[in-house]
């Protein structure tokens, strides 16, 4: 196919950034300029050498702008098959349109500002996405242009090519199209009224190939959403380290998902998606003390979640301490920065405690389909605790046992949590078994020598038989939450009260699976 070097433009823009450079390009080229509107005024300050559409229609602009593009003489001059189909056009006295430069009304960005929802309707663009479909679609003769951003490559090539390329046209169709789908997608869900339609229409602005997958005969890429405000893990600033593997941004997604739970300073280390260690201190160093002190074996190679700044002692202690794969907090002191440096390879993440969630909803691949579920947002309120036991848990307990189940939501079920002074001390995850997670917690708490007697334990699901409460008092828990629901609580709560636990029902379970 050979390049085309184009006679006709027609030119209508939201965005009119570079278009100086632009219009004094086509006129030394010789190209016959049409325009609309404010663009239109805005080209007669740079030439007079341009047609408004309405002369060129013959057709007078309607609705307060609504009809001005939308005339047979536009799109067929743009939609023209230049090998069959010029006789049709000489017979209407049409002529064909070249290249087509149109960026669209800014909906996302309007409604992203706050407007009424009339104003949103009004900056549904029409004869904008008309006229780039049509010029996208015969890219074999016509080159379309709908990002500003295109204009100096489009200069460029039509001096190194003498004209624009096929390959460069079919390029810039594909953006178009992928635009549309972005444009129409942004409509769509601002009209969306169903809130729990969880069909997922989601969009992404670029993909990243990783190394690999979960293992090396896997492959991989990283997609971020589409019209990120706030710096996520998937657009997260990385400061310092090599790239990041496919595990490390899912173990990193889970650690800064807990560690964003807590509203005081608070550390979360993870390993193979669960925390091996959750704490909150008065500040950020005492927090990842406690953290690391919960199971400093399982923490080494492990990834670092801290919902704060991330200061110079603290770095200093993590260097010190333990090999981490990945530190992610939502600023650093500069002494911190130094001293990651040292260990070159550590991924260092800033990321902002706010975060978008543009498209909720999980997803997960079935054989035959996906599984799509809501987000697991729900925080049970402290008051609508229900104890169940004769012996009522103290202020303290109370606290511990608020912590305790906020990171059961993020371990994987069956899920145990021990927990004293804001502090796990002991975690058991991804058990068959709930009594065999509550071992674990148990032999994670006796290896790094730390006190169950006078903890607090959280299930993330109810207990089906009397027997892991009976495992608990055997380890000295003093207070037990958990969401009740079983056909044996009545059992479950009797073993209980033997044993003089505190115990409250929440009503609501954490499966993750």
């Amino acid at each position: 196919m050979n390049a085309i070097k184009p006679k006709t433009a027609l030119i209508s823009l939201s965005d009119k950034s570079h278009l100086s450079e632009l219009v004094s390009f086509l006129i030394s080229q010789g190209v016959k300029i049409l325009s609309t509107g404010g663009t239109f005024k805005a080209i007669k300050e740079i030439t007079t050498d341009v047609i408004e559409v309405s002369d060129f229609t013959g057709f007078e602009e309607m609705m307060d702008g609504r009809v001005k593009t939308l005339h047979p003489k536009i799109h067929a001059g743009i939609l023209a098959r230049r090998d069959q189909d010029l006789d049709v056009l000489k017979e209407r006295g049409y002529e064909p349109i070249d290249l087509v430069i149109v960026n669209l009304y800014p909906f996302k960005e309007t409604i992203a500002e706050g407007c009424s929802f009339e104003e949103a309707i009004e900056k549904i663009d029409i004869g904008g996405p008309t006229m780039i479909r049509s010029a996208a679609k015969n890219f074999k003769d016509v080159a379309v242009v709908s990002n500003p951003n295109d204009y100096s490559r489009l200069i460029q090539e039509w001096k190194d090519e003498d004209g624009i390329s096929y390959e460069f046209r079919k390029e810039l169709s594909q953006k178009v199209f992928h635009l549309m789908a972005d444009y129409n997608l942004s409509i769509s869900n601002y009209l969306k009224e169903d809130t729990d339609n969880l069909l997922p229409n989601y969009n992404f602005e670029k993909s990243e190939p990783l190394r690999y997958g979960e293992n090396p005969h896997q492959t991989a890429n990283l997609l971020t959403f589409s019209n990120l405000k706030f710096k996520n893990i998937a657009n997260a600033d990385i400061l310092q380290g090599k790239e990041l593997s496919y595990n490390n941004i899912v173990d990193a997604d889970a650690a800064w998902e807990c560690a964003r739970a807590f509203d005081d300073p608070a550390c979360v280390i993870v390993k193979h998606a669960n925390p091996c260690g959750v704490a909150e201190s008065n500040t950020i160093f005492g927090a990842y003390d406690l953290a690391f002190k919960t199971d400093p074996t399982s923490a080494f190679g492990g990834i670092i979640a801290l919902n704060r700044t991330l200061d110079t002692k603290t770095a200093e202690e993590i260097n010190s301490r333990q090999f981490v794969e990945v530190i992610i907090a939502t600023d650093y002191e500069e002494g911190a920065l130094v001293e990651f440096a040292k260990k070159k390879n550590v991924r260092v993440l800033k990321v902002d405690l706010e975060q978008d969630n543009p498209y909720p909803g999980v997803i997960k691949k079935v054989s035959g389909g996906i599984l799509v579920q809501s987000d697991d947002t729900y925080a049970v309120p402290r008051e609508d605790l229900k104890c169940v036991t004769k012996r009522q848990p103290t202020s303290e307990e109370l606290n511990d046992l608020m912590f305790a189940w906020r990171v059961a939501k993020f371990v994987k079920s069956n899920a145990i949590v021990y927990v004293h002074n804001r502090q796990t001390i002991g975690i058991g995850a991804g058990q068959m078994s709930r009594v065999i997670s509550a071992d674990i917690a148990n032999l994670k708490a006796k290896e790094e020598g730390l006190e169950v007697k006078g903890a607090v334990m959280a299930s993330d699901a109810f207990f089906p038989f009397r027997d892991g409460i009976d495992k608990a008092a055997s380890s000295g828990i003093a207070a037990i939450i958990q969401p009740g629901g079983s056909i044996r609580d009545d059992e479950v709560i009797a073993a209980a009260d033997e044993n003089n636990i505190a115990m409250v029902f929440t009503s609501t379970r954490h499966f993750r699976h």
